[in-house]
């Protein structure tokens, strides 16, 4: 099972302001904007035979299913081993994951993979929470977000768009309308496979 499919236009309405105050006027007058990581997150060898992008959603309950279990024996048997060279992709389908992939992103490009894993391991608590932005808060506090930091990367309107344009480039060049989906040497796949179906698909290119 996949995350049921929302219309794009839903996340872009709700757009950044309406989980979170606009900046402080201090922050607005000009403080230096919250720096974060551009451009596709990667991991494994460049010259893999596989590549593998990752489309997922933060508060999508299966791509953290996928990420605590079947991912963690990928990357061993595979990515680890220079086989596969894994691209994550954001494809958020609602405002909260698009501002939980926003702090993944303003965690830095050495951290981005360790803040999406502390994310997906608390989903349950700050997605669910009645105050998911407070959610949200807690978990950047621990990660040593300064509350201004913090506010200033949940209200970064240009990386809000690099994120919604992600969703939106995935849409139309793969057909991506679910999550989590599998771009597998340019063929799609959906769904939290197990290392098993992995390995049966991964057989037949890797040799």
């Amino acid at each position: 099972m996949t995350q049921v499919k929302v219309f794009l236009s839903a996340l872009v309405v709700a757009a950044v302001t309406l989980v979170f105050a606009a900046p402080t006027p201090a922050l607005a007058a000009g403080a230096k904007e919250a720096a974060y990581a551009e451009g596709d997150m990667v991991i494994g060898a460049k010259d893999a035979a596989v590549t593998i992008i990752e489309y997922a959603s933060m508060t999508c309950p299966h791509c953290a299913n996928f990420h605590l279990g079947t991912f963690k024996e990928l990357k061993a048997k595979y990515i680890d081993t220079g086989k596969v060279r894994m691209i994550f992709r954001e494809f958020p389908f609602d405002s909260m994951a698009l501002h939980a992939s926003m702090l993944a992103r303003c965690a830095g490009e050495d951290r981005y993979f360790g803040m999406l894993n502390v994310l997906f391991k608390s989903q349950m608590k700050w997605a669910k929470a009645q105050d998911p932005a407070e959610g949200l808060g807690k978990v950047a506090r621990l990660a040593g977000f300064s509350q201004a930091k913090f506010k200033a990367c949940m209200t970064n309107q240009t990386l809000a768009d690099m994120i919604i344009k992600s969703r939106m480039d995935g849409s139309k060049e793969y057909n991506v309308d679910s999550t989590p989906s599998f771009i597998v040497n340019g063929e799609k796949t959906s769904g939290n496979m197990t290392i098993e179906k992995w390995d049966e698909l991964l057989a037949g290119i890797i040799r």
